[in-house]
């Protein structure tokens, strides 16, 4: 049975500016997440996504309100409570040079490690293993900066899974990559988290990849200030279940562009 992994409880999320007023994006939201699930998170630019994602991952402080994480505050747990709890998958195409796909995952047990990060056989035994899952163990002696944006994309989700979290986040996975990458990343996130019993909770632009493979969705609107309501800012469900209650075409429709909840998928129509 699936276990309630974080809840949200009255966040209200934003920014708070030097002797300024608090910048809210979004207020009082209320939700869950859950093992065994892959949520996707959708939104229009400047909705908020980003935001909440650093949030969550406890890179920005909630304005109010509260993130539990197995029953436990987030801001009570210390750095390496959290890094044994939730790993972390950014849009990162940070140039690095002279480490290798193995060591890259390696780093994934600096939780587990004595002062000089050394590794123990269970270790690398923990990395062998990540690099099978995520199908990069014939990369794992490649340097990482030689590797395309679907290959590194693979090598940072094997580093987190070397972390052995029971909780991963990812910002923008699929970004940069093409279509066939795409289709392969979200389809092996979805089996991470059935196969392994993870909460896996990821923000996307790639809406009908999200529509067909997520098991829950979260769709963030960008609301004004003076009714940031949780009805207004974010509404969670299936992605069936949201599509046959109309708030896909609420969310989504534009001119020239539709949601139909019969296919499932948007179309373009053009005067």
């Amino acid at each position: 049975m699936n276990k309630e992994t974080i809840t949200l409880k009255n966040l209200s999320i934003g920014y708070t500016e030097k002797r300024k007023n608090p910048k809210y994006i979004a207020r009082n939201i209320q939700a869950s997440l859950w093992g065994g699930e892959l949520t996707c998170l959708l939104g229009s630019n400047g909705a908020g996504k980003s935001t909440l994602l650093r949030t969550l991952s406890a890179f920005l402080s909630p304005l109010d309100g509260e993130i539990q994480v197995f029953g436990k505050s987030l801001n009570k747990l210390t750095d390496n409570e959290r890094a044994r709890l939730i790993g972390v998958v950014l849009t990162d195409r940070s140039d690095l040079r002279d480490m290798s796909v193995r060591e890259l995952v390696g780093l994934g047990r600096s939780p587990y490690t004595n002062f000089w990060g050394s590794l123990s056989a269970e270790d690398h035994s923990i990395v062998e293993k990540s690099l099978n899952l995520v199908g990069m163990a014939s990369m794992a002696e490649r340097m990482v900066n030689t590797l395309s944006d679907g290959e590194r994309q693979k090598a940072m989700i094997a580093k987190a899974l070397a972390q052995e979290t029971p909780i991963i986040f990812l910002d923008e996975p699929t970004a940069f990559l093409d279509f066939p990458s795409k289709v392969e990343m979200m389809l092996l996130l979805r089996h991470l988290a059935r196969q392994m019993n993870k909460t896996i909770f990821l923000s996307t632009h790639d809406l009908e990849l999200a529509l067909q493979i997520a098991d829950k969705l979260w769709l963030m609107k960008r609301v004004r200030e003076n009714k940031a309501s949780i009805g207004e800012s974010l509404v969670i469900g299936t992605p069936k279940n949201l599509a046959d209650n109309g708030d896909l075409s609420h969310f989504f429709d534009g001119k020239g562009c539709f949601f139909d909840s019969q296919t499932m998928r948007f179309r373009i129509e053009m005067e």
